[in-house]
């Protein structure tokens, strides 16, 4: 649709600088091939991406778990997966992950900005479903003059706030720390895969 080629369009025609805000860390392939293909143009991406524990389906120790409540560490997975296979990106600075916490809140924020022209404003998670179930809208702004730069900015800088960058995968700790019910159930769906 013309949401999913608009993302896609934005990433392919950075030449310096994008900044992803997603909840999921659960990005399609094609999102998937355009980040790469942007880092290896020299692009500098940063991700500002929730903490599993400001996640809607996070279940906190003590509460009874359900399915869902797994969804929090197998996002955290994929980002461990993505941020271990571009580690050399991550010591350069040419990458950047956040992970926003703020305790007792949940993070939802979601955007692409791009060359501090562009700034779509969406509610795609930026995830397979969102690609390929969900209608999703999204509003772009395409800002040659520089006028929006201050207030895209302003709100960059607000979700920075409770957002730490890594350093490394190790950051993210070990899939050996996830709950008991949390490790079965990813087990299990990895070897349904």
């Amino acid at each position: 649709n013309a949401l999913n080629k608009t993302v896609c369009a934005l990433l392919a025609v950075a030449r310096e600088r994008i900044v992803i805000s997603t909840p999921y860390f659960n990005p399609p392939r094609v999102v998937m091939r355009e980040i790469d293909d942007a880092l290896a143009r020299g692009v500098g991406i940063e991700f500002i991406v929730g903490h599993r524990t400001a996640n809607d389906f996070y279940v906190p120790p003590g509460e009874p778990f359900h399915a869902s409540g797994a969804l929090p560490y197998l996002y955290e997975d994929n980002l461990r997966a993505f941020a271990r296979r571009r580690e050399p990106l991550l010591a350069s600075g040419q990458l950047k992950i956040r992970l926003w916490n703020d305790p007792g809140h949940t993070f939802h924020a979601k955007g692409v900005w791009v060359d501090e022209r562009y700034c779509l404003l969406t509610g795609n998670n930026l995830n397979p479903r969102g690609f390929n179930l969900d209608l999703e809208n999204g509003l772009l702004i395409d800002d040659p003059l520089g006028q929006w730069r201050g207030p895209c900015e302003k709100e960059l800088s607000a979700l920075r706030e409770h957002a730490p960058a890594i350093d490394s995968a190790r950051a993210l700790g070990v899939k050996a720390e996830h709950p008991k019910p949390v490790r079965k159930l990813l087990r299990r769906l990895r070897y349904s895969r």
